[in-house]
């Protein structure tokens, strides 16, 4: 019999399974069950009467924080008093430990190699960066997992992506995704992997972005084999033992696909779709734009600030331009000041929020107005995902987003450098 690949291994060994293959259902052990401010807000969802294990839940207010409405504070209060409850010490309220959910996850590595974690959240295959099964399910499923303990899912076909080569300068992890949504289509119903030579060379923030970005694929799973950078990074993170999981040698693949690294271009994706809609950015040079936004949990990095910053430091944000900035989490914040990336932004004239959800999924800080156009760094592009339906929203990476910023339209970052694309 065939190999398995990762998801399916880490199923396997969740699953109490000696093997599992593209078909089957498996009920898997949670690891982690991570809540959100959002899990709140429903009613039925506030009276839980009691919890599987308290260490195996995480709960972070992200996605309306500081609380934007009434709503969503009187949500955050039932969240404070749960945590308090049943004791949950992975709590990360409105303040220095805040975040996006799966950037908090990322800098604490709460996603250990090999362990299943799930979340309310679509975005939550971005743990899959560290060789986590980690996936978005819907409210009684992540209810299901908090008091049980347990989850299921129906083992999906895996699509194995070989990197190669390297990304030149000013090309990131989300002009690779842009090439991949552009050239492949959506991958509904199946799982992503992703290893090759080129992986000691891409870094886990790039990771972070590629497999966060699977969600908008379709994917159910986006996972990373294990290297030793990652392992590294997760043991100086977390003291936890886990059991990295790598597929096997003659794993079954439905295909695999070679990527040249060193072939990849800035890219963007026309409004309202990410899906077959990439083109280079010099094909929507000039279009003026009103709003430049980079964060949210794909793109609100270490790496994507020093980026923008490295774009505009010496030059301004261009008259009648909103450049808002928002880093994944409090940490990364306090690590770009510390680096000199938020001053050299904010020099330029670029707004630079605490960390938060808001303006990624047109929630507060960052709403756009009727007929406005917004280049972003962020996750999705559909029509009114950011504001007013009528805006227009084109997704880049941060170098293209800051450059744009400076030149008032859509614009590749060696327009506003002078370096060769």
């Amino acid at each position: 019999m065939p190999g398995m690949t990762i998801v399916e291994k880490i199923f396997a060994r969740n699953s109490g399974q000696e093997r599992v293959k593209p078909g089957d259902i498996v009920v898997v052990d949670v690891d982690l069950a991570v809540m959100l401010d959002m899990s709140f807000l429903a009613t039925e969802r506030r009276n839980i009467l009691k919890v599987h294990d308290p260490d195996k839940i995480a709960v972070v207010f992200d996605h309306m924080v500081p609380a934007a409405d009434k709503r969503s504070a009187e949500a955050h209060a039932y969240g404070r008093d749960f945590v308090r409850r049943f004791g949950i010490k992975r709590f990360h309220d409105v303040g220095p430990a805040q975040g996006i959910s799966h950037a908090v996850v990322a800098d604490r590595a709460y996603a250990l190699p090999g362990t299943v974690l799930v979340c309310s959240d679509s975005h939550t295959c971005a743990s899959g960066a560290f060789n986590c099964a980690a996936r978005g399910v819907g409210a009684p499923d992540l209810l299901a997992a908090v008091t049980s303990g347990k989850t299921w899912f129906r083992v999906g076909e895996t699509i194995r992506y070989e990197l190669s080569g390297g990304l030149r300068s000013g090309v990131s992890a989300k002009d690779l995704f842009l090439h991949l949504a552009g050239t492949w289509g959506h991958h509904t119903n199946q799982n992503v992997e992703f290893g090759g030579p080129a992986l000691p060379w891409i870094g886990i923030d790039a990771r972070r972005t590629l497999a966060a970005m699977g969600a908008e694929l379709s994917a159910e799973f986006a996972t990373f084999e294990p290297d030793d950078r990652l392992i590294d990074y997760v043991r100086e993170r977390n003291p936890a033992p886990f059991g990295p999981q790598y597929p096997d040698a003659d794993a079954r693949y439905a295909e695999r696909r070679d990527v040249n690294l060193d072939h990849i271009r800035p890219l963007v994706a026309l409004p309202d779709a990410v899906i077959r809609n990439s083109v280079p950015v010099a094909e929507v040079a000039g279009v003026p734009i009103q709003q430049a936004f980079i964060g949210s949990c794909a793109n609100g990095t270490l790496d994507d600030l020093a980026e923008a910053a490295r774009v505009v430091k010496g030059r301004k944000i261009a008259t009648g331009v909103r450049f808002l900035v928002t880093p994944a989490t409090q940490e990364v914040f306090n690590a770009a000041l510390r680096w000199g990336y938020v001053a050299t932004l904010m020099e330029a004239g670029a707004v630079v929020t605490p960390a938060t959800c808001g303006a990624c999924f047109g929630g507060h800080m960052g709403v756009l107005g009727p007929g406005e156009t917004c280049i972003t760094a962020s996750t999705r592009n559909f029509k009114g995902r950011m504001g007013d339906p009528s805006a227009r929203i084109y997704m880049g990476s941060a170098a293209t987003v800051a450059a744009s910023a400076v030149a008032g339209h859509i614009a590749t970052a060696s327009e506003i450098t002078g370096d060769a694309d």
